[in-house]
């Protein structure tokens, strides 16, 4: 017998052997019809995989997020058994689960896949399903797995499996497809009951732009229609909100060919969005004593050799530059992190001036592969609201708790309610990963774990997320669709320091390591304002949006009065424009709500005789007629009340 503890630590004994269905099946029948995937001792198993010892287990249903990427991985495989079926000779590359759905990458050949032939997919993946089919595991040899699959002719899965170890392989079989898996997958495909293909695209095998461009066709599933229909509602959401057509319509940032892909252009607009921002940010850290400093863009690659970064991210940068000296090579800068360490050292340091907190706008470049590029969210050059703060070790967690403060007044003044912070600690399975000793790790992840359980804050941790040099607390946050973002992170580093000999004297007199936290509440000016746009659709608090005020004129007569009006605005430091276009009040008005623009002034022969504006809202509609003085009362007193949030 052995004994399984469930989630309630209460405690049942099974014979060895035991699946996690029948240990469901044992609690309830409709537990057990729910039941997706199993995690065992931390680990996620297909639920009728057998247990042989005493271990932990949690069932795993729809409502878990390991439930449905169990269910989706599934899907990947029935999806490819679906195009087996229908175009043999087809070879497959991977199919994993991703955040929302599946892919899978495939090589069709001379065949041109195109989304015509995703509906036949849809049905014969929704007619396999129906037939029930079981998801078996089976461990094999290599030389059994390179004889299948060289029968097979598929190279992809020879290449994968010629990277595995002998003792490391299995095959997972659903009813007429084999494939080269590790699982966890569903015990049969009942569960899926909507499926939908969404999308279909190129992908270099391996992500290696030198290798055959494969296609890849996304997905995904559900255990009810209603749901299905659910998500797709909210996908046809999205794409009004997707940061690139906001961005192109609001006129805040484009991209351009000769200037190189993923090198955002900032618009006018977008600019001055940025710089508020980026003023909203330093007024914050000026309160909190932080100092600001500036760092080339560019660095000796011997500056990121003593960091790490040139070992662990040289080949996600761009490549050394050489210069006319022989063998001097300097980087596009990928962190601000070493050139701060390095202003540290710059001159002694005692006890007394630490904590130093250095924040920098600082830009940085990693050479994304091109097909990952997506518009502000991944891009080749982005800027880091960066800071790095030297502390004593007594100081740490206080210095801690005082960046948490600044990343949730950021979430409340910009209106992101929904967030659960990220505990992310090293792997202790695999610490090649990383840099440093077990001792400073140690002492690292529980400064974070006892600084987010003394601010409250809600936290789920992950293994294996760690920085090279740190653990760190990201901020995963849910937007108005409800899609999750990564939005600010803080990192405690015990290494740099050390890598960099840092040094201050202590009240002993004698010399120490000063810990180092790296923090970004942004996390990057780009990525932040694409979650923005996202979030917001296009919508902007007052006191940052590009544009407050539109004066639409009814008739090229009054466009002067439109601009003496647009004049005390300004004047006010109210920013304002003035839509002189002959076109009819109606459309200017309806331009102004595309434009996202908060308040619309509509000027006529009335109002030029009263002195008059007639007021309209974004989203609300008429104000009624306001004195200049009266709405420019209204716009000031509206951004007092916002910039009193703002600043603290």
């Amino acid at each position: 017998m052995i004994n399984i503890t469930l989630p309630d630590n209460s405690v049942r004994q099974y014979p060895e052997g035991t699946t996690s269905i029948e240990v469901a099946l044992s609690i309830s029948e409709g537990l057990a019809r729910n039941v997706l995937a199993a995690k065992v001792n931390g680990e996620v198993w297909d639920a009728t995989r057998p247990i042989n010892s005493d271990a932990r287990l949690q069932l795993l249903t729809w409502n878990d997020t390991e439930g449905k990427a169990t269910m989706w991985h599934s899907s990947a495989h029935l999806m490819a058994e679906a195009i087996e079926q229908l175009f043999p000779g087809v070879k497959f590359g991977i199919g994993p689960d991703i955040e929302n759905g599946f892919y899978y990458d495939m090589d069709f050949g001379d065949r041109q896949m195109t989304p015509e032939d995703l509906p036949a997919i849809e049905a014969k993946m929704l007619e396999l399903a129906r037939e029930k089919q079981g998801f078996k595991r089976r461990e094999v040899s290599k030389a059994l797995a390179l004889d299948y699959f060289t029968k097979k002719n598929d190279e992809y899965k020879l290449e994968l499996i010629s990277d595995l170890e002998d003792g490391q392989i299995t095959f997972y079989e659903s009813g007429s497809f084999t494939d080269l898996c590790r699982g966890p997958h569903l015990p049969d495909t009942s569960p899926i009951k909507a499926v939908k293909l969404l999308n279909i695209a190129g992908a270099y095998w391996r992500g290696d732009e030198k290798r055959k461009m494969l296609t890849r066709i996304y997905g995904i599933t559900f255990p009810k229609q209603k749901e299905l229909d659910e998500y797709l509602v909210l996908l046809e959401e999205a794409k009004k909100r997707d940061h690139r057509k906001l961005g192109r319509e609001l006129e805040l940032f484009t991209f351009s060919q000769k200037v190189g892909q993923g090198l955002p252009l900032w618009l006018p607009k977008g600019a001055m969005l940025r710089e508020r921002l980026e003023r909203f940010l330093k007024n914050l850290q000026q309160k909190a004593g932080y100092m600001p400093v500036i760092t080339p863009h560019i660095g000796n690659v011997e500056l990121y050799k003593t960091s790490g970064h040139f070992q662990k991210y040289g080949k996600d940068s761009f490549q050394p530059i050489s210069t006319p000296i022989e063998g001097e090579q300097f980087m596009l800068k990928p962190m601000n992190c070493p050139h701060h360490c390095e202003i540290y050292s710059s001159k002694p340091r005692s006890y007394k001036d630490l904590p130093i907190r250095l924040a920098e706008f600082g830009t940085v470049y990693r050479y994304e592969q091109s097909g990952e590029l997506h518009g502000l969210t991944r891009v080749r050059g982005f800027t880091q609201d960066d800071a790095h703060l030297f502390c004593r070790p007594d100081q740490l967690k206080d210095e801690f708790k005082s960046v948490i403060d600044i990343v949730l007044h950021i979430f409340r003044i910009l209106n992101f309610q929904d967030y659960t912070a990220q505990v992310s600690l090293r792997d202790p399975a695999n610490k090649e990963k990383y840099i440093g000793s077990d001792e400073n790790w140690d002492k690292a992840e529980r400064a974070i774990i006892e600084a987010a359980e003394e601010k409250g804050l809600k936290t789920i941790v992950e293994i294996g997320e760690a920085a090279f040099y740190g653990p760190k607390l990201d901020f995963m946050v849910k937007d108005a669709l409800g899609r999750k973002w990564q939005l600010g992170t803080i990192q405690v580093d015990y290494n740099l320091p050390e890598r960099f000999e840092l040094e201050y004297t202590g009240s002993d007199n004698q010399k120490h390591r000063p810990v180092m936290i790296h923090r970004a509440p942004f996390g990057s000016m780009e990525r932040f304002v694409a979650v923005l746009l996202e979030h917001g659709g296009g919508n902007f608090p007052l006191w940052l949006t590009p544009d407050q005020v539109t004066i639409l004129s009814i008739s090229e007569k009054y466009v002067d009065y439109a601009n003496k009006v647009a004049g005390l605005l300004r004047n006010a430091e109210i920013r304002a424009l003035v839509d002189e276009r002959n076109e009819k009040t109606g459309k200017k008005i309806r331009d102004a709500e595309m434009l996202k623009i908060p308040y619309m002034l509509i000027v006529g022969e009335k109002e030029e005789q009263s002195g008059t504006v007639s007021v309209r809202k974004h989203g609300q509609g008429d104000l009624g007629t306001m004195s200049i003085e009266e709405f420019i009362a209204l716009i000031n007193n509206e951004i007092k009340q916002m910039m009193e949030m703002v600043n603290g």
